[in-house]
C-alpha cells in the first residue's frame, strides 16, 4: 500500500501526539505544525493527501488557514477539529472548504473512519486534476485543447473560461458547487464578475450539450446555492 501524507496542524502536543501515533498506525505518513503560519508554509512547499487542522492556533486560525488554501486552488481535503461546537462555527468551515468538521472530544475510531474517506477523495482529485478528456451522453470534451463535440456532431470552440467552469463541475460530479466557490475558482478572487455571468454559461452549456436545452439533465440550478453536474 502507498503510504499516504497528512498534514496534522495542532498546537496541544499531547492530542498531537497522540493522533500521530495512531495515524501512524494506520500506515499514514504524518507531517507535524504547531502554529499557523509553518502549517501554511508546509503545504504551499509540498503535497499532502489530507491537512488535519485546529482551528485555535497560534499566529494564524484555522478558518484563515482554510480560507487561504481553497483562494490559492490548492484541493487537498481539509478535516477541521474544533472545541467550537456551535452550528455557527460548523458552517463557517465549511463554506470556507473545508471538507469535514470534527468537533473536540471526539471518538477516535470516528476520526479514523473520516481519514480514510477523505482520503479516497484526495484519490479522485489527484486523478481527475490529469483529467484532459469527458465523455457523457455523446457529448465529447477536450479540456487541453479547449474543444468540444456535441452530441449531433457539432464542433464547439470553448472559452478558458468555460473549459475551467467545465472541468470544475465535472470533478465534483452529482455534488453542488456554490456560486461563491466558482467565482473563486474560475475568475479569482479579486476579479468577481456579476453572478449572472455564471448563469449565462450554464445557459450555454445547456445548448451545447442538452438534448432539450429547457428542461437540462445533466446541468442543473439549485436555486440560491449553485449548480451541479450529473451524467
Amino acid at each position: 500500500m502507498s503510504k499516504f501524507e497528512i498534514l496534522l496542524v495542532e498546537d496541544e502536543v499531547h492530542l498531537h501526539d497522540a493522533l500521530k501515533l495512531n495515524l501512524e498506525m494506520e500506515g499514514y505518513t504524518v507531517s507535524s505544525a504547531f502554529e499557523g503560519p509553518n502549517a501554511l508554509k508546509q503545504i504551499q512547499q509540498a503535497h499532502f493527501d489530507l491537512i488535519i487542522l485546529d482551528i485555535m492556533l497560534p499566529g494564524i486560525d484555522g478558518f484563515a488557514i482554510t480560507e487561504t488554501i481553497r483562494l490559492n486552488n490548492i484541493n487537498t481535503p481539509i478535516l477541521i477539529l474544533s472545541a467550537k461546537n456551535t452550528s455557527a462555527n460548523r458552517v463557517q468551515g465549511l463554506k470556507l472548504g473545508a471538507d469535514d468538521y470534527l468537533t473536540k472530544p471526539f471518538n477516535l475510531e470516528e476520526l479514523l473512519l473520516r481519514v480514510s474517506k477523505l482520503i479516497q477523495k484526495s484519490t479522485s482529485i489527484t486523478q481527475s486534476a490529469q483529467l484532459e478528456e469527458y465523455n457523457f451522453s455523446d457529448n465529447i470534451i477536450y479540456f487541453k485543447s479547449l474543444e468540444a463535440i456535441s452530441k449531433v456532431g457539432e464542433k464547439i470552440t470553448l472559452t478558458k473560461k468555460e473549459a475551467m467552469l467545465l472541468k470544475l463541475l465535472i470533478e465534483n460530479k452529482n455534488n453542488v458547487i456554490t456560486r461563491e466557490r466558482i467565482l473563486q475558482t474560475v475568475w479569482g478572487y479579486h476579479v468577481f464578475p456579476n453572478t449572472r455571468t455564471i448563469d449565462n454559461f450554464i445557459l450555454s452549456f445547456r445548448k451545447y450539450f442538452e438534448l432539450d436545452p429547457k428542461n437540462p439533465v445533466h446541468f442543473i440550478s439549485i436555486r440560491g446555492v449553485g449548480y451541479k453536474f450529473q451524467d
